[in-house]
């Protein structure tokens, strides 16, 4: 299973294996506080991207694009399947910082991961 949820919400025992997905640590989130498991900076969209992204609505599906194809570069890949085989095994909350909850870098990466564990599911 995976989930999302803002870093600036509280840390909950159901997120199980908590990732923070943003290459950018989350301003005014203490680390302690934050409960991270692992930071997958390897996950986050480049920097040149998430510069262009802006968090523009209007350019999430443009964004979407070329975030799946950063994805399937080797070395996010290769964490890309870690956390897909994790997930299948249990929950995975992906953390991120972005105030808009639909239109980021978390959603389309839960959409990744799914898509892995469908796709190994059916194997």
């Amino acid at each position: 299973m995976v989930k999302t949820k803002r870093a600036y919400e509280p840390a909950q025992r159901s997120d199980g294996h908590r990732v923070l997905v943003d290459r950018l640590w989350p301003r005014g989130v203490t680390r302690q506080g934050a409960r991270i498991d692992l930071w997958a900076k390897d996950l986050a969209p480049s920097p040149e991207l998430r510069k262009w992204f802006g968090h523009d609505p209007a350019r999430f599906a443009a964004f979407s694009v070329r975030y799946r194809q950063e994805l399937a570069r080797a070395l996010a890949r290769t964490a890309l399947d870690q956390l897909a085989r994790r997930a299948s095994r249990g929950t995975v909350t992906l953390v991120y910082g972005a105030r808009d909850e639909v239109h980021n870098g978390a959603m389309v990466l839960k959409q990744e991961i799914e898509s892995v564990v469908a796709s190994e599911a059916h194997r």
